[in-house]
């Protein structure tokens, strides 16, 4: 076949069919324009990845081959709507996971193969047609099978152990697995989300019950059964009299028969306690004490009557005679307030069995610690003096185990593997994404170059060790380049103030690992290699009778199977410290040892295929669920076990959703603030991204900024030096200078690329690095979420113009285009902003203040600057939007005031595009709140936004949820996932029935939007909203 196939851009069919092709010839795959690809009746084992540049492809038959599986990368191929994979050996795992992803299929035959089930996934293709699975090895099928309404052929013969699904029964709007088995309604929130335990059940009152069961007992009876009633009571009265005798006279009262008392009635237990009394107890009068260590009564020496600890339990024993010279015994068991569980309940319980094994008819007397009754004080002649302390508990204690800290680098493979570094900044490399576990926090650093594959498999890795070897107790946090947490920076040793550089080490192979055997030989030990043919490790080499060590070079593992000897167990430690020893190996080397079933997470990242966790879906039945358990070797999962982890409700936080409003700081603190920020500025220079380099900003551009352009500001802060405590003051006092602070806020535009700040980082951060060393610190921030210091330097002159800020004019028309600008404060003065808008008299709100700036067509550079005053505009702003007015741009331009009412119809409506009908009033800034929905944790959480949000807050991955005063949107981002858009909208319900309770407000409606479909309502609630920004462009 000819090497060179590409040039064929009109080939849309091939057919290679009943050759013998072992393989796809590869310049096949460079032919993108196929549409039709046959490839039956060859012997083909496998297809290559490169399929996805098929991407016209419709039909692609590779039926009568020796395929055991297909690449994931046909999900790519969205265009297919046939694929015929009969005669095969495919099986379950065989089937790619994503194959959902073909919207388009409508015909999928895989007869004659070794299936035992097929993905959930394909039951989403919902233009199914014909599903053709006959003569294969099913177990089952996914519920969802019954969903697909297009399905006009289903071909399931020859499957003797097949048995369908039945079709789901649909459970309540919000409950179930449908919703991942999360109780959404508010007061289970609401206890989740302040730590309340559940409400108590009401107490039930006897009495009350007594006389509801009396009154009922001739209720809705008819008159013959109340009558048969007391017909028996007579008799029965009549029968006892007649048992009496005739001579008892009817006058005479009645005498009934003495019963047996309650506790002669008992039989007590014929137990043996002379293993924790003596034969002589009891049987002479005086005092005895035990006290409770492990469990068990122990006794206590006479020295020490009377004094008893706080953490412990006793039991005192008063032996004397009676009147009738008969031993008489009292038995009380004291509790001390601080007092363990298991004490409590073995004082009583032994306590009980002294008085068993005495035979003695007292009950016995409980006694707790400053409430002891007369009696048993009275039985210490010296009183009774507690002491703190005690003895043990019996139980087992529960430490909290000690997680050491250590860094993994995430290897450029295809699959997830993690190679151990040092603890150390020097370790990281802006190439490689990063693990750092330190136990319950996990963090996830990439470095700027780093690939978003290694990203996503650092978070995977991150989930599973979270799940697996903290229980779900851990926290992921997601780490940015230049957004590290200072806890990030702590754990490393400290944060580096050299640039983070490539490591040519990382660029090597990672060392291949050995796995030995360890093995008892004819009276030695024998320590035979493993063949895992190439470094490949499956966990089918692990046998249960065997013990095992893995020798990673920077992690040596030993691996003890359940049916392993002692012997074997032993000497297999020893052997990995030999291991160790035999080679110069790193530091932070270090020998974990794992038990079968209790593998840590970093031992099955080495194994290919490692999978604890039964691939099912939520839906499937507990019939579904053990035989593919047992199909797949898991022997060890019961069906109980499986219904109680699907049962099982997934973990969720809410709490953000319940807690109130932050309320904006009082303007007159806020000035406060600028004040104090603006007298510790010693001077601020001002740079800007020219090209390929920084420039320095001209004085009259200090506070305009660029939607598309990236500036730097280099701002010098006083520092008071502080003198130490009880330093001697001499009379001649050498004045010191005041310190210095550097810090370099990066600011970019929200149109700007991400050069800006990589030619910053390698140009202008290193020089500022070299003069100001540790005083130095950098800030990255993006347009509309500057920190309040920053905006403080500008006192409210904080312009952002859209475009570049030397950006060449295309024509006429485009320069002479008006320009409309909103003043607008989200959070107080320190959050003003002047930001430009489109040009739509839609925008205009009666509570805010807007430029307009409108060239004349004949004269470039004049025109007229409208300062538009809604009619609600409190005074101090107006004047506020009067100065920027008349200092925003040169002075080529008139500027006038225009009151809402009294827009001039030639220039100002012309200007806006034409008058339209516009907001009265603001109120939603008195209620926009914005929250984010995500599983970023590892579990659906909320959080809530500063007030000051912006549009660049909704992220594209997540699901957001704003409230307006008066609606409650659920904005869903085009790649959040389906949990986070089912989770996200029950927690809006919540959040509504949680203000309807507090009533909060007018009564919310909920509506849900896409990104770029947001209504005017929704858009309104953002400064200077716009269209999103495209990756591709």
């Amino acid at each position: 076949m000819p090497n060179k196939l590409e040039g064929l851009v009109n080939l849309t069919d091939l057919d290679l069919s009943f050759n013998d092709l072992p393989r796809v010839p590869e310049p096949v795959y460079l032919i993108a324009s196929l549409k039709r690809v046959n490839l039956s009746h060859n012997q083909i084992t496998e297809v290559s990845t490169l399929i996805d540049t098929w991407t016209h492809l419709e039909t692609l038959n590779l039926s009568r081959n020796q395929l055991t599986g297909i690449p994931a990368a046909l999900c790519k191929l969205v265009a297919l709507k046939r694929l015929f994979i009969n005669g095969n050996n495919i099986n379950f795992e065989g089937l790619p996971t994503g194959i959902g992803k073909l919207y388009n299929l409508e015909v999928f035959m895989a007869a004659c193969n070794k299936l035992e089930c097929i993905p959930e996934g394909l039951c989403r293709c919902l233009k199914l047609r014909k599903l053709i699975l006959h003569t294969n090895c099913l177990f089952t099928l996914p519920e969802g099978i019954h969903f697909l309404t297009n399905m006009e052929e289903l071909d399931v013969r020859n499957n003797p152990e097949l048995e369908m699904p039945p079709k789901p029964v649909p459970d309540e709007l919000g409950s179930g697995p449908e919703f991942y088995n999360v109780d959404f309604t508010l007061q289970t929130q609401l206890r989740m989300a302040t730590g309340a335990p559940p409400p108590p059940l009401p107490n039930k009152d006897s009495y009350a019950r007594k006389l509801r069961m009396r009154g009922r007992r001739y209720q809705s009876q008819s008159e013959e059964l109340k009558g048969m009633v007391e017909d028996a009571e007579e008799k029965k009265v009549t029968g006892r009299n007649k048992k009496l005798g005739k001579r008892q006279s009817i006058d005479e009262p009645e005498k009934l028969l003495k019963g047996r008392k309650w506790n002669e009635s008992l039989v007590k237990p014929n137990l043996n306690y002379h293993d924790f009394f003596n034969d002589d107890t009891g049987q002479e009068p005086g005092l005895i004490v035990w006290q409770i260590e492990n469990f068990l009564p122990v006794s206590v020496d006479e020295l020490f009557y009377g004094k008893f600890y706080e953490a412990d339990c006793y039991i005192v024993l008063k032996t004397s005679f009676d009147d009738t010279d008969q031993l008489f015994w009292q038995i009380f068991y004291w509790i001390g307030k601080e007092a363990s569980l298991d004490k409590k309940a073995c004082s009583a319980i032994h306590a009980v069995n002294l008085r068993n094994f005495l035979g003695a008819e007292t009950r016995t007397v409980r006694e707790e610690q400053e409430d002891e009754s007369e009696e048993f004080s009275e039985l210490f002649e010296n009183g009774l003096s507690y002491v703190e302390g005690g003895t043990a508990s019996g139980f087992y204690t529960v430490e909290d185990p000690i997680y050491p800290t250590r860094l993994f680098r995430i290897l450029k493979q295809s699959k997830v593997q993690l190679e151990p570094v040092d603890v150390s900044t020097s370790s990281l490399d802006p190439t490689f994404s990063f693990v750092l576990d330190a136990g319950l926090k996990i963090y996830i650093w990439s470095g700027e170059r780093a690939k978003g594959t290694t990203k996503t498999k650092g978070r995977l890795f991150a989930e599973k060790l979270n799940k697996n070897d903290r229980k779900n107790k851990g926290e992921i946090i997601m780490c940015e380049t230049g957004d590290e947490p200072g806890e990030f920076w702590r754990l490393l040793g400290g944060r580096t103030s050299s640039a983070i550089t490539e490591k040519p080490e990382y660029n090597e192979p990672p060392p291949v690992p050995i796995l030995y055997q360890v093995a008892l030989g004819l009276g030695y030990l024998e320590l035979p290699q493993v063949d895992t043919a190439g470094g490949k490790l499956s966990v089918r080499m692990l046998e249960t009778k065997n013990v095992y060590i893995l020798d990673c070079h920077s992690e040596i593992f030993v691996w003890i199977g359940r049916k392993s000897a002692r012997l074997v167990r032993a000497a297999a430690m020893k052997l990995s410290q030999e291991i160790y020893a035999m080679i110069d190996r790193p530091s932070f080397t270090v020998q974990i040892r794992n038990l079968q079933g209790a593998e840590s997470q970093m031992f099955k990242a080495r194994f290919a295929g490692w999978d604890d966790v039964l691939a099912v879906d939520y839906t499937l039945s507990a019939d579904y669920v053990s035989k593919a358990a047992k199909q797949l070797g898991v022997t060890n999962i019961t069906t109980k076990e499986a219904q109680a982890k699907l049962q099982k409700a997934a973990k969720v936080d809410l709490s953000a959703l319940f807690t109130t409003r932050q309320q904006p700081i009082p303007n007159n603190e806020q000035e406060q603030f600028v004040e104090e920020w603006n007298e510790d500025l010693d001077g601020m220079e001002c740079f800007v991204l020219e090209g390929r380099k920084f420039v320095r900003l001209p004085e009259e551009e200090i506070g305009h900024f660029h939607t598309g352009d990236c500036y730097v500001f280099l701002c010098r802060y006083w520092v008071p030096v502080e003198q130490p405590e009880g330093e001697a003051e001499e009379e001649e006092v050498v004045e010191q200078e005041e310190d210095f602070q550097c810090v370099v806020y990066f600011w970019q535009g929200r149109d700007a690329n991400q050069m800006g700040w990589l030619t910053f980082t390698f140009s202008l951060q290193k020089k500022f690095e070299m003069l100001f060393g540790e005083k130095l610190e950098v800030m990255k921030t993006q347009q509309q979420q500057e920190a309040p210091r920053f905006l403080a330097h500008f006192k409210g002159k904080f312009i952002i113009h859209k475009g570049k800020r030397k950006e060449p004019v295309v024509n006429k028309e485009e320069k002479n285009k008006p320009k409309f600008y909103h003043i607008r404060s989200s959070g107080g003065i320190l959050a003003k902003r002047v930001i430009e808008i489109e040009t739509n008299a839609r925008h205009l709100n009666s509570e805010f203040c807007y430029i307009l700036k409108v060239p004349f067509e004949n004269y470039s550079e004049d025109g007229i600057i409208y300062v538009w005053i809604g009619s609600k505009v409190i005074e101090s702003e107006a004047d506020h939007a009067k100065e920027l007015g008349n200092e925003i741009w040169d002075s080529g331009y008139t500027v006038q005031i225009v009151n809402e009412g009294d827009e001039p119809e030639n220039f100002f409506w012309v200007g806006v595009g034409g008058k339209k009908d516009y907001d009265k009033s603001a109120e939603y800034i008195k209620f926009a709140r914005l929250f984010r929905c995500s599983n970023e944790k590892g579990y659906f959480s909320v959080s809530e936004k500063c007030s000051d949000f912006c549009q660049d807050d909704l992220a594209s991955d997540d699901v957001m949820i704003l409230d307006t005063g008066h609606e409650v949107f659920v904005w869903m981002g085009p790649q959040s996932s389906d949990v986070e858009r089912k989770m996200a909208i029950k927690s809006a319900q919540v959040y509504i029935q949680h203000l309807m309770q507090l009533d909060s407000g007018p009564i919310r409606k909920l509506r849900c939007t896409f990104r770029g479909k947001e209504p005017h309502h929704f858009t309104r609630c953002f400064h200077g909203w716009g269209d999103f920004h495209d990756p591709k462009t």
